[in-house]
């Protein structure tokens, strides 16, 4: 586990467990920028016991992550992206600056773009020192 002056925490791994990732998952990466938190995707990685994909990747995952400040590309359409990547049971984490932070998402617009995008947030952790980790879940039953 990754101790950095990023502030990525001790309890990263158990809140990332609790957030999906598992050992020997695939993790697509959305949203990659010179502004993530590196030690954050390193302690995914560790977590998955493998690198993380990139958006050009053109398998199934297990899970996505998509890294999202005010001002991106459109959310919905993000978020629409992960999912036709995921196998059944697969997640999307959502990484979003925390309030006070350059590129704050307000949470009514994460819950207006999951709602639109056909996903349920599942609860806000605080996973690094400056971003926020929010659980999506697609609807129960395989995806087409």
């Amino acid at each position: 586990m990754h101790v950095s002056e990023t502030g990525s925490a001790p309890g990263a791994a158990a809140a990332l467990l609790k957030l999906g990732f598992a050992k020997g998952q695939i993790v697509q990466e959305f949203g990659y920028d010179a502004d993530v938190d590196n030690d954050l995707r390193f302690d995914i990685e560790d977590v998955v016991g493998a690198d993380l994909e990139d958006e050009d990747f053109k398998d199934g995952a297990d899970g996505v992550v998509i890294w999202y400040r005010d001002g991106d590309d459109d959310l919905v359409d993000l978020m629409v992206d992960g999912l036709t990547k995921l196998f059944d049971q697969g997640y999307v984490v959502l990484l979003t600056p925390k309030a006070g932070r350059a590129g704050h998402v307000d949470a009514s617009e994460v819950e207006e773009a999951a709602s639109t995008a056909g996903l349920q947030t599942g609860g806000q952790v605080a996973i690094s020192h400056d971003w926020v980790a929010i659980r999506l879940m697609p609807p129960k039953g395989p995806r087409r």
